[in-house]
């Protein structure tokens, strides 16, 4: 019998097949950004901007797929931007995951709902609990959902991003996460909000 993943606790987490601290952090992170953007509903690309500022471990699994570009530094210069950039077409809008549409009360949009399924799932079949590489997977499982959208207008190899995901094995819990260049711990993203103007609809786009 699978165990539910627990979405909202973002303080420590006991051994019961609950998010690690830092993917726990990352939901709710992103139910607080939700809220912040007025949306009804976090999604997955709420979901991303969380695990990208919470989760070493997903932050390193995004750059190490670059290949000479910047696309993680654009990547959370679009994110930070959602309020005055493309982002504003989502607003008040809800994310389906390409099934027939479902009403939620539990705060995630049903393409976020069905990342987190993944994510449990993923866990599961290692014996383990959910951690932030597992929900990247299920982001990156989501070809129409908005976080992947967001991906691709950044330069993210979706698909290389899916391999290593799939062949890098996750951390074991209670392992020094990995390090980002200097980085260690949750990302300060302010300073990308003076360096990026709003993302400007290029033609074709």
């Amino acid at each position: 019998m699978h165990r539910p993943l627990h979405t909202s606790d973002a303080g420590p987490v006991p051994a019961d097949g609950s998010p690690r601290p830092e993917l726990a952090n990352a939901l709710a992170g992103a139910r607080r950004r939700a809220q912040r953007d007025g949306d009804g509903q976090a999604d997955t690309a709420h979901l991303l901007h969380a695990l990208l500022e919470h989760d070493p471990a997903s932050r390193e699994a995004v750059d190490a797929c670059e290949q000479g570009g910047e696309q993680l530094v654009k990547l959370l210069g679009l994110l930070v931007q959602r309020n005055i950039g493309y982002g504003l077409k989502w607003h008040g809008s809800v994310e389906d995951s390409g099934a027939v549409p479902m009403a939620r009360s539990d705060g995630w949009s049903p393409a976020a709902a069905e990342a987190l399924e993944a994510a449990r799932k993923r866990a599961d079949g290692r014996g383990d609990r959910p951690a932030g590489p597992d929900l990247l997977a299920g982001l990156v499982a989501g070809p129409e959902c908005r976080a992947v959208e967001v991906m691709e207008r950044a330069g993210v190899d979706r698909e290389l991003l899916r391999r290593r995901l799939d062949t890098e094995p996750v951390p074991p819990a209670g392992d020094p996460v990995p390090r980002v260049g200097e980085q260690a711990g949750p990302i300060d993203v302010s300073a990308l909000r003076r360096e990026f103007g709003a993302p400007k609809d290029r033609p074709g786009s």
